[in-house]
């Protein structure tokens, strides 16, 4: 005898009657119909749904964004803004150190002297006195300063007037799926 078992065969009293395909897709439709019902009713019937069978389309939620905390907006407008002041710093001074690097600078002056002065080669013009790293980085701190400001400061304000019109209008309609595994 083999070590595999086999399940118990049922007997044609216990086995129901095969459907017709019909009658399948008229239970799949009506289920469906209910999943709908069920979706649209009250906040009770929601509550007491089955899990989601395998093979059924993905549920749908349909919701209403009324109201932003602006406390919350501030908080992370804030966080991002001074993570963006901070890139853009980085960023100015890794262009300005590649520029020094590549000669861009003593090439500025080496043109300025030939066209100010001609041949004589004896000038005392020097473009990183009005373009230097040390300006350019002061300027690039003072104007990500004011970006965290203004930024933090315009999030806020337009948490307060989206909640208004959302008061008056109703605010977004948003449509959430469940995922499909």
């Amino acid at each position: 005898m083999s070590e595999r078992t086999a399940t118990p065969r049922r007997t044609s009293g216990d086995e129901p009657a095969k459907r017709s395909l019909t009658d399948r897709l008229q239970d799949t439709f009506s289920s469906a119909a209910e999943e709908h019902r069920a979706n649209a009713g009250p906040r009770e019937a929601r509550g007491s749904r089955a899990r989601r069978v395998p093979g059924r389309q993905p549920r749908r939620a349909r919701l209403r964004l009324t109201r932003i905390d602006p406390w919350s907006v501030m908080k992370t407008s804030f966080l991002l803004s001074v993570a963006f002041g901070v890139v853009t710093f980085v960023a100015i001074f890794m262009v300005w150190s590649v520029l020094g690097a590549a000669g861009v600078w003593d090439s500025i002056n080496s043109a300025v002297a030939s066209i100010v002065e001609g041949d004589s080669g004896n000038s005392t013009f020097d473009v990183t006195d009005y373009v230097g790293m040390s300006r350019v980085l002061g300027f690039t701190l003072l104007v990500s300063v004011l970006d965290v400001i203004l930024i933090t400061a315009i999030a806020t304000l337009t948490a307060f007037l989206y909640n208004l019109a959302a008061a008056l209008l109703g605010g977004i309609e948003v449509t959430l799926a469940e995922d499909e595994k």
